[in-house]
């Protein structure tokens, strides 16, 4: 049996019914096995960065690990921002890829790179297998560590020999479980006895939270304490719940906001978030000023980072939450009928006909569905996503400010609706995205993925445009670009799409035309908005490095 096989044998064994990625001669051995095993099927993309967002969504969504594949050299290395972003996100994704034979290594073959070093920073594991006797051990290994502890990706570089090489059939072992991370006890009633010292205290919410949202919501309200999230939480917690207040961070809101620099909290209780400078509005010096803290993740390198924690909880924020609402109840804590004796995020909605890009997000989502998840790319319409948009149900918002990769909206819409076949999804992304993975709408025509991918056509780069303009008083002629028809480029593709001028064409025939298909279809907004975003404070911290 060829190693290859064995490999994917493996793969199946493990769940895996899709492998992300492009074929070529370094990886063909396995693509070739494909032909006999119909049970995975291999999502061919348009690019390998393209592939590598798929996967990452793919595993958040399946809540299983999942596997992206490119060739050796440039197949590699456009795999490399993929990487780093599920690192961020404490994806588990299996990276393989190919590598030139192993008595060529050095002689300047085809495609010859070493990429094991460059994928060392950005996985839990990296390694290079040069024996064929090796490599099912590797695939195991590499496999259990992606799961094990704080799940990521890991990577594999298997040369083109070693990948049709015959090995002897061997045993596949259990696929493996990763074993949760419980919380130490005397950790957990010190916290508990603490909290209750205090009057008053808010709950910080990460998108460590994304698998816990009950058990937050019910520490909220035993507490009755009002819930913060971050910008990358959007979407967890219900906007109609009495005890959100908003988000605080990037494209904050003003009661969030209000409530961090100037209200008399006594304690703030972290959960799953790393306190990145997103998260903390740029890292915020009000963030923790005289409040007792709590942190609590499965990632122990997350505390005193930037900011000293008073008490880390260490282990699976589910596991961390149950405890501590049992601790409290143990202490006589009763729930308490919620009110929210602070500001609410309740902005007043005006100059709606205006068309601006606030008014045209708010108007899409009037008319999908509640259940819709919104996979949000990078550019200034993220910020008015974050500020504006509602929060009618559960998960429903995909946004990765944190590593910031422009054009992975588009690709975790795919892997998102291939995890989630029943859940409709809508891309919300912009034409400097769109140029650089918008092909991608291609490869969800392929594979008859129902995805509206919504364009926001600016004809510019637009948070650089914007953020140059509050920053160095000027921008410069290269930001703005051609204006492209690309509602055009998608009829060219056989892709139903419609081209917005006016808010009045966005309506609900419009988009029933576009959904509920057999394929995607693309919404264009074509739209040059220049009202400020409400980017917060970002700008201000740009600006103090250049004083």
């Amino acid at each position: 049996m060829k190693a290859a096989r064995v490999v994917l044998e493996y793969i199946q064994a493990n769940g895996i019914k899709h492998i992300f990625g492009i074929p070529a001669g370094s990886v063909n051995a396995f693509f070739d096995e494909l032909y006999d095993m119909p049970e995975i099927t291999p999502i061919v993309t348009k690019h390998e960065g393209a592939a590598s967002y798929m996967a990452a969504a793919y595993a958040k969504y399946s809540n299983q690990l999942s596997v992206c594949i490119g060739c050796s050299g440039p197949g590699a290395t456009n795999l490399v921002t993929g990487a780093a972003n599920a690192m961020r996100e404490h994806l588990p994704v299996l990276f393989i890829t190919g590598a030139v034979p192993v008595d060529t290594v050095g002689l300047n073959a085809s495609q010859e790179l070493d990429v094991e070093p460059v994928f060392r920073s950005v996985t839990k594991y990296s390694v290079t297998v040069s024996d064929a006797k090796d490599l099912l051990r590797e695939v195991e290994i590499a496999t259990e560590i992606a799961i094990s502890g704080v799940p990521g990706p890991v990577h594999i570089a298997i040369p083109i020999d070693i990948q049709h090489a015959t090995v002897d059939h061997t045993e596949l072992h259990n696929p493996p479980k990763r074993l949760p991370i419980v919380p130490e006890h005397d950790t957990i009633k010190t916290v508990a006895r603490e909290l209750l010292k205090r009057e008053s205290g808010y709950i910080f919410a990460g998108q460590g939270v994304r698998n816990s949202v009950e058990a937050l919501i019910e520490l909220a309200e035993l507490l009755n304490w009002p819930i913060i999230t971050s910008p990358q939480a959007k979407g967890y917690i219900p906007e109609q719940h009495p005890l959100l207040v908003g988000v605080f961070g990037f494209a904050g809101h003003e009661a969030a906001s209000k409530l961090i620099n100037e209200g008399d909290g006594q304690a703030l209780l972290i959960v799953g978030s790393s306190l990145g400078e997103t998260a903390t509005n740029n890292y915020n010096d009000n963030f923790l000023k005289n409040r007792f803290s709590v942190q609590m993740d499965f990632d122990r390198s997350v505390f005193n980072r930037k900011y000293e924690i008073d008490i880390p909880v260490l282990g699976d924020i589910d596991l961390s939450l149950l405890h501590l609402i049992e601790e409290l109840k143990a202490l006589g804590l009763q729930s308490k009928s919620t009110e929210l004796a602070v500001e609410k995020n309740n902005e007043a909605e005006e100059h709606m006909e205006e068309y601006n890009t606030k008014n045209v997000l708010q108007s899409i989502q009037k008319y999908v569905p509640t259940s819709t998840r919104y996979t949000i790319d990078i550019g200034e319409f993220m910020s008015y996503v974050i500020h504006h948009m509602k929060v009618l149900d559960s998960d429903t918002y995909n946004i990765n400010v944190h590593f910031g990769a422009m054009g992975s909206g588009i690709g975790a819409a795919i892997g998102s609706k291939l995890a989630e076949p029943e859940r409709p999804v809508v891309c919300i992304t912009g034409d400097g995205c769109f140029f650089m993975h918008g092909m991608e709408i291609a490869t969800a025509k392929e594979y008859n993925l129902p995805i509206l991918f919504v364009v926001m056509n600016n004809a510019r780069l637009g948070m650089v445009y914007h953020g140059h303009a509050l920053q160095f008083k000027r921008t410069h002629t290269s930001f703005e670009q051609e204006p492209i028809n690309i509602s055009a480029m998608a009829a060219a593709m056989n892709i139903p799409s419609y081209r917005v001028s006016d808010l009045e064409d966005i309506n609900q025939n419009v988009i029933d035309s576009l959904t509920n298909l057999n394929g995607p279809a693309v919404l264009e907004i074509a739209l040059v908005d220049n009202n400020t975003p409400p980017m917060g404070d970002r700008v201000k911290f740009l600006s103090s490095f250049g004083k």
